[in-house]
């Protein structure tokens, strides 16, 4: 293993060209203390959630499809000959580790990768290695040794970005290294020359789907780093881009997001940084869009297979049923020590005063009941020219795109335009997409309703160029802040934004002072530079000043600071605290200044 090293982001031409030639370096190693645990030593939270649940949710496929399962299982990292799948390469780029599980994770594969096994349909094929939601949405904060479970958290250990250029450069160094290439063999049983021949000819196509995503679908001079992903670039590229071959539509996605928390998802009003969705099953099917999932977007028709994918509906249903039920997670004071309570109350009554007309608080207030009795959380969707925050998500996308041979099959009233908005082409495949999958099952008028979560379709359109603000119940366990990733602890965020580090290093021991995460550079450095485009940590400013263009409240003082941050680390104030889906029978009907 390698010693623990900071990488700057900004990297010249010939830097880049180094790594992509030797290899992806891993952005830190993991501490000595936090090795591969045994099951028994992690700290699980009661969020509401059975030991069966969280091994569901680990492991279920979301339809992801990256290569062949027995190649993944016997692959060699580049530089050696452990293996790729191993626990401390695993751990390498943050992925949790954890034991093998006879019924539910036989290969005792990492929090995050499953076994996708399509056994009927033109997806029909070998087992393959995909990526489940729990790969971007589970965490696991380390402090003195200790490992604390977050379900549903923000992964902000996982580099999602150096992992599948590790996985591309061991695909590439096993192609050009004939040991390397017949220790593969030997392990999948495969030994004379014609076999061999024919398992080239295997690798070969798996290797170049994982070289083609590496070097287009997240092509750009800027890491990403830990926990963060350009989401939205890298979905919208996939369709309206790579997935249908016209490369003019492709946009460099160089506006990384945090991976969200997801308790209380499936209760809130409008999901997704930018408040863009409310449908679940369109929002999961998308995220799949992103990682892997085959889809047809190449055929002249629909009756030859345009729109056709894997889509795994019935998982994304159970997936998110388990998100129904899933609670924010209370501060361990028995860990990470105990919350000061008078300064506790005091920071409550802080956070209704500066913070509540944007971040709903418990027990919330809701949206009127629609046609089917259901009630949301209602969440702040704050105009991004307000919070003065990054805007590289309103401006990371080419505005518009060509449809191509698309153009003839998209329904009206765009059918035959040659010229669509880009997020306008996007919505209408991700329909579409969506549409194809779920004709393929029977579904009663009862089990649609459900499987949309309750929601009204059409959903409304959403406001443009708004973040949203969810409560804040369990955000304690979640850092870095800002939706980018770009402040390192809760501290920062309550100070002038000029006063914030404008570099630092994200390290993995979690800070319980400052309720953040180390910036020292003692348990591993990945050196954010709030410079480069989509790494702004401006606004969300408290400073004296009119409230707008980036101010939301005034200057604190630094006992004040502190009042705030003891009451965000007391929310939720008990545990397993699951907000009803639906909104409760005596729900409390308003809203602040921003809540929808």
């Amino acid at each position: 293993m390698q010693r623990a090293m900071c990488i700057p982001w900004r990297i010249a031409s010939l830097a880049c060209a180094l790594i992509c030639s030797v290899g992806f370096v891993g952005f830190f190693m993991l501490p000595r203390a936090a090795a591969q645990p045994s099951g028994d030593l992690v700290i699980y939270l009661d969020q509401g959630w059975s030991q069966a649940d969280r091994e569901t949710y680990y492991q279920t496929s979301q339809g992801s499809q990256v290569i062949d399962y027995d190649i993944f299982l016997s692959l060699e990292v580049a530089g050696g000959q452990q293996l790729f799948r191993s626990d401390p390469n695993s751990e390498r780029y943050g992925l949790i580790t954890q034991p093998a599980n006879p019924a539910t994770n036989p290969d005792g594969l990492p929090i995050g990768l499953s076994k996708t096994v399509v056994t009927e349909g033109r997806y029909a094929g070998p087992p393959q290695i995909g990526i489940t939601c729990a790969a971007c949405h589970s965490a696991q904060l380390y402090y003195q040794g200790r490992r604390i479970r977050i379900d549903g958290g923000s992964a902000n250990t996982f580099d999602f970005m150096g992992y599948v250029f590790a996985l591309d450069d061991a695909m590439q160094a096993t192609l050009g290294d004939a040991s390397k290439f017949d220790r593969l063999a030997a392990a999948l049983g495969v030994s004379g020359l014609d076999d061999k021949t024919v398992l080239r000819r295997r690798f070969e196509g798996e290797a170049a789907r994982v070289h083609r995503y590496r070097n287009t679908d997240i092509a750009t001079p800027y890491l990403w780093g830990p926990g963060r992903v350009d989401a939205v670039g890298l979905i919208v590229n996939r369709l309206v881009s790579f997935g249908p071959g016209i490369p003019e539509n492709w946009s460099m996605p160089l506006a990384p997001t945090k991976l969200p928390f997801v308790w209380n998802v499936p209760q809130s009003s409008r999901i997704e940084w930018r408040g863009s969705q409310q449908d679940p099953i369109e929002r999961n099917l998308a995220a799949t869009m992103g990682l892997f999932l085959p889809m047809d977007l190449t055929s002249k028709t629909r009756q030859d297979g345009l729109f056709d994918s894997d889509a795994p509906i019935d998982n994304l249903v159970k997936i998110e049923s388990l998100l129904d039920r899933l609670a924010p997670p209370q501060w361990p004071e028995d860990v990470l020590g105990k919350i000061d309570r008078k300064k506790a109350a005091q920071g409550k009554v802080l956070f209704a005063l500066y913070c509540m007309s944007c971040h709903n608080a418990y027990p919330y207030t809701w949206t009127e009941a629609n046609t089917y009795g259901k009630r949301w959380i209602q969440v702040g969707m704050v105009p991004q020219t307000y919070m003065g925050t990054d805007q590289g998500q309103f401006t990371d996308l080419k505005p518009y795109a060509n449809t191509g041979q698309l153009a003839g099959q998209l329904p009206p009233p765009d059918r035959g335009k040659a010229i669509l908005p880009t997020d306008a082409l996007y919505v209408i495949l991700r329909q579409e997409i969506l549409a194809k999958a779920l004709a393929k099952v029977e579904l009663s008028d009862a089990q649609s309703v459900q499987l949309h979560g309750y929601r009204v379709l059409p959903v409304p359109n959403p406001p443009a160029g708004v973040y949203k603000a969810a409560p804040r119940e369990g955000v304690w366990a979640t850092p870095p802040f800002m939706h980018n990733g770009s402040v390192p602890n809760l501290y920062e965020m309550l100070i002038p934004a000029k006063e914030r580090s404008k570099k630092f290093c994200i390290g993995r021991e979690f800070d319980p002072v400052r309720v953040g995460l180390d910036t020292s550079g003692k348990s591993g450095c990945f050196l954010l530079d709030t410079s480069l485009p989509g790494n702004s940590n401006a606004g969300h400013s408290f400073e004296n000043g009119p409230l707008g263009n980036g101010i939301v409240g005034p200057l604190l003082t630094d006992e004040q600071r502190w009042e705030l941050i003891e009451y965000l680390k007391s929310i939720p104030e008990r545990a397993g605290q699951v907000t009803p889906f639906g909104g409760p029978p005596a729900a409390k009907i308003g809203h602040g200044k921003w809540l929808q």
